[in-house]
């Protein structure tokens, strides 16, 4: 399914002699849980224009998360025309685009048309629970992570296509006679992209192809045996290309035309590559909607015996793939969106620092997001959310710290499960994403994980990652020690708190974890 080393040599070869020395900048869409964005970077890797758009979260049932295909794919032209018009840099002025973009997340549409047969099913969507229960009586969970570097979970994107197929009347029929295709969002917008006279581009990079649990990590090809078990035909599969490799022009007639599409990294993977970690050892905290922490293991993937999982960090390329193991957590970002949006406790997202302010500590509150289960270290999707500990002194500020304490307790048992696997204690933690600009928490990170934690100047290492993947194909940048010359630190938030203080706090979050388990019977 990929393509051959010699040829891709060849692609790149001719990529370079199109496009180096042309343009400005470099494009890059993000196209997130929550949002879809669309940044400009000039050489020194700084924003020149950037455009942001939130979309619609559709959730008719617990458990049930879903986009709207066509709305993404929408939103996703406006802020490239908005990014665009913004900067005044015209497609000539435009040296590449890449893509990065939430993972998992499964979409399936007819390969005619390009209508979407059904919404996209988000990455925290836990409908497929007897899916994957059936999986692992049928196949085990042993060989799905031999095979995959994963756990059997309704995080990933294999039960996800097997559900659509099995509950969208005429969708398992169309899929078998080849009339549907599915793709995760990275996959979606490079095939609207592409599109003209009934032909797209259907691929999707390693890093993406890593997260459906159809991928033999090692081989980097679908696994038939895999496919076959969750009745999803290989015909509906995309291409696996690298992360960083031309793939072809824009097609779509709008203010990118004519651009070469040249790198696609899903979006934890990106931030990797945007935070330059390079290097075997390296490891960076992505703050979004949920946290992802991701530490490079070089060119040889590792097993996790301490519930991380192991996936492709990024390909440039014909070059060997760098893998990662990586904690996944479900619920950070969304829990403030969810005091915002479904509480009424604040009136805007950032307001959570303010308030958390007011008091001094929680006040003995906990709260443990676990909508949709939990994730890395404890795989639990019976687990439930709770708010533990309260009693009558508690206020709206210890609710609104309680919030912010929950993302730095989940990133510290993630840490210790990572340093539990590596072997080696980590000493440092980079972070980025949108949270890391509330201060109060990153200085509480640095305090419950005992090590000092560094946000860089710039904290959209997402949509930077994709970019670099993408210039560096074109000859815009010309290896990666450039990017890492790039990185520049902001500010480093160093622990002051007790370590007895330390302990005592993180003894209540894991005593406030038991109560959220085993919530959703059996039945």
């Amino acid at each position: 399914m990929r393509i051959p080393g010699q040829l891709q040599t060849e692609l790149e070869t001719q990529a370079r002699a199109l496009f180096t020395g042309r343009g400005a900048v470099v494009a890059a869409i993000d196209q997130g849980t929550t949002s879809t964005r669309c940044i400009l970077f000039d050489k020194e890797g700084r924003k020149v224009s950037t455009s942001q758009l939130e979309h619609r979260q559709i959730m008719e049932r617990p458990g049930w998360v879903e986009h709207c295909p066509r709305e993404l794919w929408a939103n996703t032209r406006r802020v490239i025309a908005d990014a665009a018009a913004g900067s005044n840099f015209s497609a000539e002025q435009i040296a590449a685009l890449g893509i990065t973009n939430q993972r998992e997340t499964t979409i399936v549409w007819d390969r005619h048309t390009g209508e979407p047969v059904y919404n996209a099913i988000v990455w925290q969507d836990t409908r497929t629970k007897d899916i994957c229960a059936a999986l692992e009586n049928e196949v085990g969970a042993e060989k799905v992570k031999r095979v995959t570097g994963l756990p059997i979970s309704t995080y990933f994107s294999g039960p996800k296509i097997s559900w659509i197929l099995d509950n969208v009347d005429g969708a398992r029929e169309r899929a078998e006679a080849g009339d549907l295709i599915f793709g995760t969002v990275d996959t979606w917008l490079t095939w609207n992209l592409t599109r003209r006279d009934g032909k797209a581009l259907h691929v999707t990079d390693v890093t993406n192809a890593s997260r459906t649990m159809l991928m033999n990590l090692e081989t980097l090809e679908w696994d038939t045996s895999l496919c076959e078990a969750m009745g999803v035909p290989t015909s509906m599969l995309p291409k696996i290309v690298s992360s960083s490799q031309y793939l072809g022009k824009v097609r779509w007639p709008g203010p990118v035309h004519g651009v070469p599409l040249a790198g696609i990294l899903g979006d934890q993977q990106a931030a990797t590559f945007g935070q330059a970690c390079l290097e075997p050892g390296e490891a960076k905290n992505t703050y979004g909607t949920g946290n992802f922490l991701l530490l490079n293991t070089g060119t040889v993937p590792q097993t996790s015996d301490h519930g991380l999982i192991t996936t492709v960090a990024y390909r440039i390329g014909d070059e060997m793939p760098v893998y990662a193991l990586e904690g996944s957590i479900a619920v950070t970002g969304s829990l403030i969106q969810w005091l915002r949006d479904n509480m009424g406790l604040l009136s805007s997202a950032p307001e959570v620092e303010s308030v958390a302010e007011t008091v001094e500590d929680n006040g003995g509150c906990y709260i443990v997001p676990a909508f949709s289960g939990l994730l890395a270290p404890h795989w639990k999707p019976d687990a439930r959310g709770v708010i533990v500990g309260l009693t009558r002194f508690v206020n709206r500020g210890h609710i609104a710290r309680a919030a912010l304490e929950a993302t730095a307790y989940q990133t510290r048992e993630v840490v210790e499960a990572m340093n539990a696997d590596s072997g080696v204690t980590m000493t440092e933690l980079r972070v980025d994403g949108g949270m890391t600009v509330n201060n109060l928490l990153m200085q509480f990170q640095a305090d419950i994980l005992g090590v000092p934690v560094t946000r860089p100047v710039i904290t959209e290492t997402t949509a930077l990652g994709a970019a670099y993947a993408a210039g560096l194909t074109v000859g815009f940048w010309e290896s990666t020690d450039q990017i890492r010359d790039m990185w520049k630190e902001d500010r480093t938030f160093t622990p002051n708190m007790s370590e007895e203080t330390r302990d005592d706090l993180y003894s209540g979050w894991n005593k406030a974890v038991t109560r959220t388990l085993g919530w959703v019977d059996e039945d």
